[in-house]
């Protein structure tokens, strides 16, 4: 009897630490195969993006030759779609496509401020509270002050002296020319992409002439390109999202440079900077952080999240391939300037919290105007101003 009962308890210590182990195992595989197909989606748009337009790629994006139509498509989109990495894909994939550098940075800083909505969302979790509300919508919005401050900041330094576009072509010139001289004839990730490249193409084989299979391409990339970094942020949360916890609370409040590591390592490490502001605005919110320790973190998390772009832009092969390059380093050039020129000065330092705290506490008296900011900033204002502009 004795025995019996002590062998019931043997059965689930022998058994349970080899299940964690393969479940993480079939995560990490699973993290394998959608970061192969979001390289082939952004491959996918490219090859649809040359199908379809041909030679003709710079007229059909004529109309967002004006540079603030072009920030403000970047921010409606990524305001809409909850994602940066994805719509810095996308970019990645129309600029291997045909689409003009010139054009695409824009969009990327539009991007930029678009994925800051996510955090203001979180805060709105603690709207019954009037004091945790504060604290969070103050924690989220630092956030969308820096992102704004910045573009405001280097889109005209960018338009009159295009450093970020010097200095991008400059280093992808330099590390496409590194592999090729290394790797010789042999294109490794060509000969990865191409089983599912074929598989696409024939996919849309049936239809009629070359534009339609393009624009069919293009829809395909880009809902995969949905998908895969919907699914790899699910994936990456469950594996890391206890590690992530962990690094958040033993560094955040250890100073702003500890903070922007940490910020970016853990957006590295779950591939999506909406997760990262979604970990730690609740803990502003409870007071575990303040606002300011927060603020770093967020920088960080910009810096982080430039890392998927860079991956897709690997899946471009060819004669477009620095160019890819080139727009996916724009991005995180654009990031690390930003944190250098605003939080590196300390009299614009200080100007996003202070916009923060002051938009917070407009927030705790009126929830009217977390309705108007949130609707005006990233959608009713942007669209206004595309309108205007197309007049």
């Amino acid at each position: 009897m004795s025995s019996h009962a002590q062998s019931v308890p043997q059965e689930p210590l022998s058994q349970e630490p080899t299940q964690p182990v393969s479940r993480q195992w079939l995560a990490w595989l699973t993290v394998v195969v959608l970061v192969y197909l979001l390289l082939a989606a952004v491959g996918s748009i490219g090859g649809g993006f040359k199908a379809a337009a041909g030679d003709n790629a710079k007229e059909l994006f004529a109309f967002a030759t004006n540079p603030f139509v072009g920030l403000m498509i970047g921010l409606v989109a990524t305001a809409l779609i909850q994602s940066s990495s994805t719509v810095t894909s996308i970019i990645v994939g129309l600029v291997a496509g045909g689409l003009p550098v010139q054009i695409a940075i824009p969009l990327i800083m539009g991007a930029n401020i678009g994925t800051s909505l996510t955090s203001t969302i979180v805060s709105l979790g603690h709207v019954r509270n009037g004091e945790e509300f504060r604290r969070a919508f103050s924690a989220a919005t630092v956030h969308d002050a820096f992102n704004i401050l910045a573009v405001l900041l280097l889109l005209p330094i960018e338009l009159l002296f295009h450093p970020l576009q010097i200095s991008s072509e400059m280093v992808a010139g330099l590390l496409v020319s590194d592999a090729s001289l290394d790797m010789g004839s042999v294109n490794i990730m060509k000969t990865i992409l191409t089983p599912a490249t074929d598989l696409l193409k024939f996919l849309v084989s049936w239809l009629p002439g070359s534009v339609w299979q393009g624009v069919a391409l293009i829809l395909i990339g880009v809902g995969m390109i949905l998908f895969v970094v919907s699914a790899i942020g699910r994936v990456l949360r469950k594996v890391m999202v206890g590690r992530a916890k962990d690094i958040m609370h033993a560094s955040v409040g250890r100073g702003p440079l500890s903070g922007m590591a940490s910020g970016t390592i853990i957006t590295v490490l779950v591939q999506s900077s909406s997760t990262t502001t979604s970990l730690i605005v609740p803990l502003a919110g409870t007071g575990v952080f303040s606002m300011r320790q927060v603020y770093p973190f967020t920088l960080g998390s910009n810096i982080g999240t430039c890392v998927t772009a860079l991956l897709a832009a690997t899946a471009i092969v060819g004669d477009n391939a620095v160019l890819a390059l080139q727009i996916a380093l724009v991005h995180l050039f654009f990031n690390l300037l930003g944190i250098v020129l605003i939080y590196g000065l300390p009299f614009l330092r200080q100007v996003p919290p202070r916009i923060a705290e002051w938009l917070a506490t407009l927030a705790q008296r009126n929830k009217l105007y977390v309705a108007g900011y949130i609707g005006g900033v990233f959608f009713a204002l942007p669209l206004v101003l595309i309108g205007a502009s197309q007049l």
